[in-house]
């Protein structure tokens, strides 16, 4: 059972990395303020991975009482197969949001011109969703073939 310090000292670290840019975020500073939260964020960061190098040095697990490694081991090519289906999910959801960033102002812009347009219009912006959902099959078809 993780006791409090190990539940609490990780989101501690997270809010300690977010806290410098949310004023970046808001627009209320300039730019040598920003570039110097932009280091201590990065300096941040870089604590927290020593952190977490720190508590796996000390044992600090967080199984439960009677799970053991050996029931989550996996071999290395299922690994690799489980992050090429991530990779390929999120990128081709970037280039999905992408393509529709482009294509639906775009689309919004023809339709305020002439409503006949709508159609047309509509088929560049679902192009770009497509390339998510394909993004999506091949993730599913390189999961299940690791399984």
């Amino acid at each position: 059972m993780l006791n409090v310090f190990e539940l609490l000292l990780p989101l501690l670290i997270l809010v300690l990395i977010s806290l410098p840019l949310v004023n970046v975020f808001r627009g209320k500073v300039d730019a040598k303020s920003a570039k110097t939260r932009m280091i201590m964020h990065i300096c941040l960061f870089f604590a927290l991975l020593l952190g977490v190098i720190v508590f796996q040095i000390n044992g600090a697990t967080a199984y439960a009482a009677g799970e053991t490694v050996d029931q989550l081991a996996g071999s290395n090519a299922q690994g690799m197969g489980f992050l090429a289906a991530a990779l390929a999910t999120g990128l081709s959801a970037v280039g999905g949001g992408i393509a529709v960033a482009a294509g639906a102002p775009a689309a919004i812009g023809a339709v305020s011109e002439n409503e006949k347009n709508f159609g047309k219009a509509m088929i560049f912006v679902v192009l770009g969703e497509g390339i998510a959902i394909y993004g999506l099959i091949i993730s599913i078809l390189i999961i299940m073939l690791k399984l």
